[in-house]
């Protein structure tokens, strides 16, 4: 859960070009957030907070989009971006309980696909880590068989973990393959800790650390759409978690699960962290471990609120060889994509407009991975919102099931999410997630 939890923000700071000691602040900043937010979730007042045993931690549903921010315009625009995003979201969590038929499984499970299949490159570029070669003339990205061989033992370990370890073990696969390939490294002398003891050890945050944030147009309106997807991940977590504790929920319930997903992306861009929402793989583990608690979690929240505080593991973090996460992200990355995959097979494909609905909403969602320059003639706010496959790919799904189904009433041929839950095909997280 760690790994998955500090993943959105080495992505970020990678793409945002920051030093060992910037990804520290973020690395902190996730720690933060996730620990606040999960004990609001879990302690919260019954307006704010479902008051179950839920962690919230980085969302990867903004990953691709922020990265494209960042490129494009730097970090203060992502965090201006995130704030704005979660007062959208915030305004819409005492009904999106009504809205949330808008957001079927053929939906939801062709964006989450698109999310795992955008963050591949980024997986790939890990294990590169910059190097190239001249390949018919042309200076082409080609991984180092030093870095290769780091990844490919990486991955090694995180599928032999993933093997060997029973249940509830099995889950910290990736942590450990991490763990393990960064060993091996430090063995060849890959490790380069020189710049960990920069900057102080313990620190209650460093707020907007990256400079104020900055509201821009398109960056603000990428981030809304993306936030009606985390607030529908938000609901089918929240209806999964209450079947495996035996509790009912109300829509009242919901709204204050929502507003406590949606408090870590208010507070999370103050301490330079991305926004957040319940997170899956902890469900998994109260129907493995069987704790119903919320005051476990809570405890837990504590613990992430308490690393958060030592940006020096941060820095840590930072140092591990980019190939060691490149091996260990084609499987953290795979596992996202293989979500929405188990998702999509819930779609009554007897119903060709389904069908219609996942390949268009694919094809959008893979267009700026297959060609990254085919949006640069549009004008700059298009250009800027559809250059994330994920947000074209929502976009294209929420309009083609509004349109074949919705409108004039044509019965879906999709339960809504959560559904599942009920019945017990509940998505069960990756063991390795």
């Amino acid at each position: 859960m760690y790994a998955g939890a500090v993943a959105p923000a080495l992505i970020l700071g990678g793409a945002a070009g920051v030093d060992t000691v910037g990804m520290g602040v973020l690395v902190s900043g996730a720690l933060i957030m996730a620990g606040i937010a999960t004990l609001i979730q879990t302690l919260g007042h019954r307006t704010i907070g479902a008051q179950m045993p839920i962690v919230v931690a980085a969302s990867f549903v903004p990953v691709g989009a922020m990265t494209g921010i960042a490129a494009d315009a730097g970090l203060p625009a992502v965090f201006g971006a995130s704030l704005a995003g979660g007062v959208f979201a915030l305004c819409l969590t005492p009904f999106f309980g009504q809205l949330v038929r808008f957001f079927p499984p053929v939906v939801t499970g062709t964006i989450i696909t698109v999310i795992g299949l955008s963050l591949m490159p980024v997986a790939v570029g890990w294990i590169i880590d910059g190097n190239t070669a001249i390949v018919s003339g042309e200076e082409t990205p080609v991984p180092a068989m030093g870095d290769l061989a780091l990844a490919a033992v990486t991955l090694a370990l995180v599928l032999l973990f993933s093997r060997v370890l029973p249940g509830i073990f099995g889950r910290t696969a990736v942590l450990l393959g991490i763990l393990g390939g960064t060993l091996v490294a430090a063995a060849l002398g890959r490790v380069d800790f020189s710049r960990v003891g920069e900057g102080t050890v313990f620190s209650p945050g460093s707020p907007f650390h990256f400079g104020p944030p900055e509201f821009q147009m398109a960056a603000i309106l990428t981030m809304c759409v993306i936030m009606l997807v985390v607030l529908t991940e938000g609901v089918s977590d929240l209806i999964a978690a209450g079947e495996v504790t035996g509790i009912r929920l109300d829509a009242k319930r919901i709204a204050a699960g929502l507003r406590a997903d949606v408090s870590a992306s208010l507070i999370g861009p103050i301490f330079n962290a991305t926004p957040g929402s319940s997170f899956t793989q902890n469900i998994g583990l109260l129907a493995l471990t069987g704790i119903r608690s919320r005051y476990v979690v809570a405890a837990g929240g504590g613990i992430l609120l308490t690393l958060g505080l030592f940006p020096v593991l941060g820095r840590v973090v930072a140092a591990i060889p980019m190939p060691v996460l490149g091996g260990a992200g084609l499987v953290l990355f795979g596992t996202v994509a293989a979500s929405g995959i188990r998702a999509l097979g819930r779609v009554d494909y007897s119903d060709s407009l389904n069908l219609i609905i996942v390949a268009t909403s694919l094809g959008f969602g893979l267009i700026p991975l297959a060609a990254p320059g085919f949006y640069e003639g549009f004008p700059p706010t298009i250009a800027l919102v559809l250059h994330s496959g994920i947000v074209a790919a929502a976009l294209s799904a929420i309009v083609l099931n509004l349109c074949f189904h919705i409108i004039g009433g044509r019965r879906r041929a999709t339960r809504p999410p959560g559904d599942e839950a009920r019945d017990g095909t509940a998505a069960q997280p990756s063991r390795t997630a």
